[in-house]
């Protein structure tokens, strides 16, 4: 049966200097975003690092949760073999500072359509509504300046969030470049967004989120499936 031979509890200052002293082992660890930096630095000193996901850590945790209970649960999921075609690939900074493109992106595009929402409510107290979509706020916009009725401090306000919603919806446009400069110089996002239905951003979002396809048990038979929907895309003749 197995036992443990070494409970050690270290700061984060002191985990590298920690394992740089010991001989190459399997380190486990759980999957976060800041776990790739920890298991590159890892695998830099010689040692084999396996990140988990949560959710297969979490069914060995025995008792109230913990970092020693967590580290008790990190090493039992690490050795059950059944698990280990799940464990995360370790990504590069490049693809992390991707990853990171695309949550600043979303961020943005949030924060877009909650201004958006504001300018609608404030508009909407005095009297004024618009057609949904981004492209009807100019002119919700101008009608509000044009009214006298309202009041020169809620003008001012309304358009300080539209000045605000100018300069994120530039830093979209910004993002949008770089993801199109990223598909542009990714090969498997370019042959992603040959697939019908699927367009750069899609695709660049799915090539940076899937570094191995191969390490998902259905990959070879989505990908088979999906070349016979694509011949059959192909070869369907058009409707009169």
């Amino acid at each position: 049966m197995e036992q443990p031979v070494l409970r050690r509890k270290l700061r984060r200052g002191q985990v590298l200097a920690f394992f740089g002293r010991l001989p190459p082992t399997l380190v486990a660890m759980e999957a976060c975003g800041a776990s790739h930096y920890s298991a590159r630095e890892l695998r830099s000193l010689g040692h084999e690092v396996a990140m988990i996901p949560p959710q297969y850590v979490k069914p060995y945790v025995q008792r109230g949760k913990s970092d020693a209970a967590d580290a008790e649960a990190i090493c039992e999921a690490a050795s059950r073999p059944k698990l280990q075609k799940n464990f995360v690939p370790i990504k590069s900074p490049e693809q992390q500072g991707a990853q990171m493109l695309t949550r600043v992106r979303n961020q943005f595009i949030g924060r877009r359509t909650q201004l958006a929402n504001s300018i609608r409510g404030y508009a909407a107290e005095f009297g004024f509504t618009a057609p949904t979509g981004l492209a009807r706020l100019p002119q919700l916009l101008i009608d509000l300046k044009a009214d006298a009725t309202v009041p020169d401090l809620a003008m001012e306000l309304i358009e300080a969030l539209a000045a605000e919603m100018a300069r994120v919806d530039d830093q979209i446009v910004t993002l949008d470049k770089k993801l199109m400069q990223l598909h542009r110089s990714s090969e498997m996002s370019r042959r992603l967004a040959t697939i019908p239905g699927v367009g750069p951003i899609g695709a660049t979002l799915l090539s940076i989120k899937v570094v191995d396809a191969r390490g998902f048990k259905s990959a070879t038979r989505w990908g088979r499936n999906l070349q016979e929907r694509k011949r059959w895309y192909v070869r369907r003749e058009p409707v009169m």
